[in-house]
């Protein structure tokens, strides 16, 4: 067996795949499978039964796989693609006789030519095809399949947007036959261009049988019956059946419905297929983009949920009206989007996940056997089922809706199809129910433009910048690049990588990222990590953090302590006490104190008490003071009095008065406390607002002395007796005393 190319060669030829296919695109959209085919077969006067018919030939002739696909693999994928679609091109060329057919033999002779031709055509292309598709799986890297695809659908979608521009443009600037001839002689051209281009697409080379090489390299024999008993790929072929019968009669049909039933004209109805192809076009990306990084099934399910929900907006689209053209092409906008969600995910799915390498010959050549099937039987009778409800009246005697059994088809058949898809094993990392969040978490549009930025970000201020960006959308699309770069060589951009994952919103690789870079050799993105980890709020953050209590650095040790404080992780509550207690450095001992006053641990109060007495930094102090605040309740309270008390640099007289003034009114309704007391209370408060500072903090002091008594519990009375006696020994120096003893009264 030949070897395959290099995934090198694959990658640098992949854009002679996509000019190929482009140029079939504007191939197939102007000659058998676009709404211009349709039309033409109406010019000619068949009925929507025979239209079915003709169309059913090309699907049908899939079943040739089963029988030609070892001569295809021996003759080599390659030789048989072009061969046979170049032959297929000329005798589409056929078609522009047809004029001359109906004006020389008459139209039922033009119903025979035409048939005859696309018979002739099915068959080739059937042949044609067989080659392609595992041709297809052997040149485009499983890697990048989804991306591939999804820049193939843009290349194609943009010429199939060309050709329907074209098209319909000759439609409304011809009558008869003539603008078709136009039309397919264009598509024809573009179809040898397509064989011209595909030349140079490697691989496809032909396998040899057997007797021309030995066993160890001949390929495997061929065993239908074992992709038949093959349940991940019987499962695949039933739910893509149920989408063709749930598409392809509609899609064929779809153009007399606007036509007959909402009234559009021909060149309307076929200027449609140009939002479709808009549809897709901005889509593409996106679909293939989340292909590769999520997996085919949440993507491929998401195209079928919203290939459902079309036929309600075509059930519900005003007939014969000002408004029918621009809902019909806003409908037709987001079946392109549908419709390239499904292709994405599907094809990605059957290439990745469902035919095996080693047997592509085979199973692709019943997967395009199954889809003729499906496709024939599909469009055969949907042609039926139209023409027999045209003769359906309602009981007013008004004709039924002629097009509506396949528009329930399009509506039920999909969800038939999601309940048997989803259960296939594929290579997706999250489930469909949580693909729609990724998009709802945050702001998309800004995830997606970061993403961009950042693939294109080259410098290290560039990539530090577009990182932050990944971080400001809070999106869970951007994960991907922020775990890049945390791996980027540069410090700067893991810096700027663990900050912005604590804006982007907690995901367990993320956390587990961060457990790493914690346990790291960089003092400075360890201990950013383990604050990090704190700022997520993730639980499952808590284990990490627990280890980097034994941190050979102690900022780590901090800012784990500090972490886990925040998390609520009262399994370290006794060791952290014990910490506590023994701790000699001032930074650890702030550090556990704020712990344990996050978590509003009682037993610590006396502790961060002294410490708080021999603090001499002034941030200090006030973070000691909000740690026992915190023991006691309510932190909002403390930290607004201890603003208001900081704001007027040597006046905090002013905020410690007004916060008396309201704690009088309490005192009075709910403490028993005698008359001239409050006197007393009142006229503390008066030497206060008129700053004078050390008589105001003396007798503060003598009041919470007094009022400790009144407090039952005894937390709170040691609070406040500690405050009584420091204030009375420090005075004016240290007023987080007073604004811990006003809080502890006012919400104790």
């Amino acid at each position: 067996m030949v070897d395959e190319p290099t995934t090198v060669e694959k990658l640098h030829k992949l854009p002679w795949a996509i000019a190929s296919n482009a140029s079939l695109a504007v191939f197939v959209q102007l000659t058998f499978f676009g709404s211009v085919f349709v039309l033409f077969l109406n010019e000619l006067g068949l009925s929507t039964s025979q239209i079915g018919f003709v169309l059913s030939l090309l699907p049908f002739a899939g079943l040739l796989a089963l029988v030609v696909a070892p001569a295809v693999a021996r003759f080599g994928y390659k030789r048989t693609y072009i061969t046979f679609f170049t032959i297929r091109h000329f005798v589409t060329a056929l078609l522009l006789l047809t004029p001359w057919v109906v004006m020389r033999y008459g139209s039922q002779a033009a119903l025979v030519f035409v048939t005859v031709i696309v018979g002739i055509f099915a068959v080739l292309r059937a042949i044609g095809v067989t080659a392609s598709f595992p041709w297809t799986q052997e040149y485009v890297p499983n890697s990048v399949r989804g991306k591939y695809t999804a820049t193939n659908n843009l290349a194609s979608t943009m010429a199939g947007f060309l050709a329907i521009s074209l098209a319909s443009a000759v439609l409304a600037r011809t009558t008869g036959l003539l603008g078709y001839d136009v039309i397919i002689a264009v598509g024809v051209v573009f179809g040898m261009g397509a064989v011209a281009f595909a030349a140079f697409i490697p691989g496809g080379a032909p396998q040899k049988s057997a007797p021309q090489a030995s066993v160890a390299a001949s390929p495997p024999k061929r065993d239908l019956r074992a992709g038949l008993s093959d349940p991940t790929l019987m499962r695949y072929l039933v739910g893509v059946g149920l989408m063709i019968v749930a598409t392809v009669p509609l899609a064929s049909f779809l153009p007399l419905f606007m036509n007959e039933e909402v009234g559009l004209s021909d060149s309307n109805v076929v200027g449609l297929q140009n939002a479709v192809l808009v549809g897709a076009l901005v889509s593409s990306f996106l679909w293939g983009w989340a292909a590769d990084r999520y997996g085919s099934k949440p993507v491929a399910l998401s195209g079928v949920a919203l290939r459902a929900l079309l036929p309600v907006g075509w059930l519900l689209l005003p007939r014969h009206s000002p408004l029918s053209l621009p809902i019909a092409t806003a409908i037709a906008f987001a079946q392109g989007i549908a419709d390239v969600g499904w292709n994405v995910g599907s094809a990605r799915m059957l290439y990745n996940s469902v035919v095996p390498p080693a047997k592509k010959s085979d199973y692709l050549a019943l997967y395009f056997a199954w889809i003729g099937v499906f496709g024939g039987m599909s469009q055969l009778l949907g042609g039926r089922l139209v023409d027999a409800t045209r003769t359906v009246r309602l009981g007013s005697g008004t004709p039924a809706n002629p097009f509506l059994p396949l528009l329930l088809l399009g509506l039920f058949l999909p969800i038939v199809a999601a309940v048997v898809l989803r259960k296939l094993q594929d290579d997706s990392t999250l489930r469909f129910s949580q693909f729609p969040g990724l998009f709802l978490r945050g702001n998309p549009f800004l995830a997606i433009e970061a993403v961009i930025r950042y693939s294109r970000a080259g410098d290290e201020e560039a990539v530090v910048k577009s990182t932050q960006r990944l971080g400001s959308a809070h999106s869970p699309l951007t994960v991907e690049e922020l775990l890049e770069a945390l791996e980027d060589p540069r410090f700067a951009v893991r810096f700027e990588a663990v900050v912005a994952i604590t804006r982007a919103g907690s995901d367990p690789r993320l956390v587990d990222a961060l457990a790493r870079v914690m346990e790291g050799p960089e003092p400075a993105l360890s201990t950013l990590a383990a604050w990090a980890l704190g700022r997520l709020g993730d639980p499952a953050g808590g284990a990490a953090l627990e280890k980097g209590l034994d941190s050979r650095y102690r900022s780590v040790q901090a800012h784990s302590s500090r972490s886990l404080g925040v998390l609520n992780n009262r399994v370290v509550v006794p060791e952290i006490l014990q910490r506590l207690q023994d701790e000699t450095d001032p930074g650890l001992q702030l550090a556990y104190a704020s712990t344990l006053g996050q978590m509003q641990v009682e037993e610590a109060t006396t502790r961060v008490l002294a410490l708080l007495d021999a603090a001499s930094n002034s941030s200090s102090r006030a973070e000691l003071a909000l740690a026992v605040a915190r023991i006691v309740g309510d932190e909002a309270h403390f930290i607004q009095l201890l603003r208001q008390a900081r704001r007027e640099p040597g006046e905090p007289g002013t905020a410690l008065a007004q916060a008396m003034l309201a704690l009088h009114k309490r005192l009075r309704q709910e403490w028993t406390v005698a008359d001239d007391f409050l006197a007393d209370f009142d006229d503390c408060a008066m030497t206060l607002a008129r700053h004078q500072l050390e008589e105001g903090i003396d007798c503060l002091a003598d009041i919470t002395d007094v009022l400790a008594q009144y407090v039952s519990d005894e937390n709170q009375q040691l609070i406040l007796y500690t405050c009584a006696e420091r204030m009375s020994q420090h005075g004016a120096d240290r007023i987080e005393f007073a604004v811990l003893a006003l809080h502890t009264l006012g919400v104790g």
